[in-house]
């Protein structure tokens, strides 16, 4: 009840200043903890995780609310995204609620504190589930390729695992570094200053099957540890808001099809071997375990908590494991990819 009062509170405001009160209002609200099984225990490139539910990059792109984050049911929390110099983004407004289409757009451009300011907060982060950082270039930067490798080198020391972020719409030709030539340099640089930490490479949902076939010919090529299906989407089809004609990506449950059609793409090009995280569009356990049989090893979210509240991860991670009893699977990791050819 508490949390249905607050969400429509908080819903009659500018969304960016209302996701702003809702980050600081976290270490206030009652939390659960990670939900822990063991249908659901997970190792993700040899990472350990309770759950196979995690936060999604963007939700907190700082740093600063790891510690009620941790309790809030999910299996791992993803931060940033993180660039070398702090930069404020793209003008406001530039988050808008779709909220007949369940869905968000923004152009938010990468607005964060910088590494170093971040690196400090994850320097002091509390133990609990794992972190990871998504990294990014900054936006006038004469060498992205070279931040990218800047803020890998900085962070190695102090996450879990890093993701390469070359899929945001919402920085000029950031995408271009999705071709086959540009990323492998891209990875090829990154990884030298990774160290011991696993890197995942995130990429949009707007891709052809010949592109999703380079793109995971490149991954394994280059020895990253799993690839994130996807990022937000510049397809507006079939939306109904008001605001479905600002610039921007796309987020929440237009995305779950397209999201899900990508990943159970990359897993037939992978054959299995490279572990997936499918995010976009999750919104309920039934999603989760779509996504998981469509080849997922983990899923993370963030859009549908906008509508659903910070109580969805834990709700979502109960839910998966009381269909993975139901199905027979003694683990979470047992029904990855068996439902792939639905989505072929």
């Amino acid at each position: 009840m508490i949390e249905r009062l607050a969400l429509t509170g908080l819903r009659v405001l500018d969304p960016e200043r209302a996701h702003g009160l809702a980050l600081r209002a976290l270490p206030f609200a009652p939390l659960p903890g990670p939900v822990q099984s063991p249908r659901l225990a997970t190792n993700l490139a040899g990472i350990e995780m309770p759950n196979p539910v995690g936060l999604a990059a963007g939700f907190d792109k700082n740093a600063t609310a790891l510690s009620p984050l941790m309790q809030a049911g999910f299996g791992f929390l993803e931060v940033g995204a993180a660039t070398p110099l702090p930069q404020p983004g793209n003008p406001k407004p530039r988050l808008f609620r779709l909220v007949r289409d369940r869905a968000a757009i923004n152009r938010f451009g990468f607005n964060n504190d910088g590494i170093e300011a971040i690196a400090d907060r994850l320097a002091n982060r509390p133990e609990g589930v794992p972190v990871g950082l998504n990294i990014g270039a900054n936006k006038d930067s004469a060498d992205r390729a070279a931040d990218f490798a800047k803020v890998m080198q900085v962070s190695r020391t102090l996450v879990d695992f890093a993701t390469v972020n070359v899929s945001s719409p919402n920085t000029e030709k950031l995408r271009d570094l999705q071709g086959a030539d540009a990323l492998r340099a891209l990875l090829t640089g990154v990884l030298a200053e990774s160290g011991k930490v696993p890197v995942f490479l995130k990429i949009a949902p707007d891709l052809s099957d010949a592109e999703i076939a380079e793109i995971a010919g490149v991954a394994k090529e280059t020895g990253v540890a799993g690839i994130i299906a996807t990022n937000t989407t510049l397809s507006r089809d079939g939306l109904t808001s008001r605001a479905r004609g600002e610039t921007g990506g796309l987020s929440g449950r237009p995305l779950f099809v397209p999201s899900t059609r990508v990943l159970a793409r990359l897993y037939r090009e992978t054959g299995g071997d490279l572990p997936l995280i499918g995010v976009g569009g999750v919104a309920s356990a039934a999603d989760a375990y779509t996504k998981i049989k469509a080849g997922a090893s983990v899923v993370q979210l963030y859009t549908a908590m906008v509508f659903n509240g910070l109580s969805l991860a834990y709700r979502i991670a109960r839910g998966l494991d009381e269909m993975l009893s139901h199905d027979g699977f003694a683990n979470v990791s047992e029904a990855v990819g068996t439902g792939v050819e639905d989505w072929l």
